[in-house]
């Protein structure tokens, strides 16, 4: 006989909701950045870069999103969004200071 799956508390669904629409926007967002950066590095135009990177932007933010409701346990969210955005937002921070320069 099959045994059904543990039920998950109210926090852990508002939990996993804030991180899901937050997280997704913050990896986004450090992922928008560091492309925008490379493509600048590479010769692009700024604004050329920007439009191009936030039209792609939309499809990242729907795949984190949904990937984050489909993961089963809530640590693997915390590690990739998170940390994917905190080290893509600083790479991108750095890079950017070193063109200024």
């Amino acid at each position: 006989m099959p045994t059904s799956p543990p039920r998950l508390s109210r926090w852990s669904w508002i939990h996993r909701i804030a991180l899901s629409i937050l997280g997704a926007y913050a990896l986004t967002w450090g992922l928008c950045t560091l492309a925008v950066v490379a493509l600048v590095a590479n010769g692009a135009d700024f604004h050329e870069a920007e439009h191009g990177v936030l039209i792609a932007a939309f499809l990242v933010y729907l795949a984190v999103f949904l990937w984050s409701f489909a993961t089963p346990r809530l640590s693997q969210v915390w590690l990739a969004v998170g940390g994917g955005a905190a080290v893509s937002m600083a790479i991108a921070l750095f890079w950017q200071h070193q063109l200024m320069q």
